[in-house]
């Protein structure tokens, strides 16, 4: 019987893999656990069709992504913070700090895709990176200042 994979099955295939198992072992194990579906012209079909929107979604958050990207490449976000002497900051600057940040300038990036080469403790610019896809990846500055 043939049977399209819901899951990945270990020693079997992939998810959305077409394999040849016997008739035994498809019915009373691997349907019933919800692990595949028979591999018929319509469900071969759903499949195709959920694979192909799964690509355009993923081409569509890759274009998105470069386009912020460029975006954050020649911007400078301002970063106000409560400072003491010489500059130096009460506490550090965090991912979440300038996740709010960019939020406030009109970019929306997840505080978890943000990486802070080293501990921003004094005030200055410095530059960040953001890591907005598996792909794209922009290095873009903030300029952390004293509040007022």
């Amino acid at each position: 019987m043939k049977v399209i994979l819901l899951q990945d099955v270990r020693a079997l295939g992939k998810k959305g893999d077409v394999k040849e198992v016997s008739d035994g072992y498809a019915r009373n194990s691997l349907i019933p656990k919800k692990l595949v579906i028979e591999a018929t012209a319509a469900n071969l079909n759903i499949m195709k069709t959920q694979a192909d929107k799964k690509a355009e979604r993923e081409a569509q958050e890759l274009a998105d992504a470069k386009v912020l990207a460029e975006r954050l490449k020649t911007a400078i976000v301002k970063l106000p913070c409560k400072c003491g002497d010489k500059g130096r900051l009460f506490g550090s600057i965090t991912n979440a700090d300038i996740a709010e940040a960019l939020k406030a300038a009109g970019y929306v990036v997840d505080k978890r895709k943000i990486e802070i080469p080293t501990p921003i403790k004094t005030t200055g610019t410095y530059e960040v990176v953001g890591k907005l896809h598996a792909k794209v990846q922009v290095k873009f500055m903030i300029n952390v200042v004293a509040a007022e």
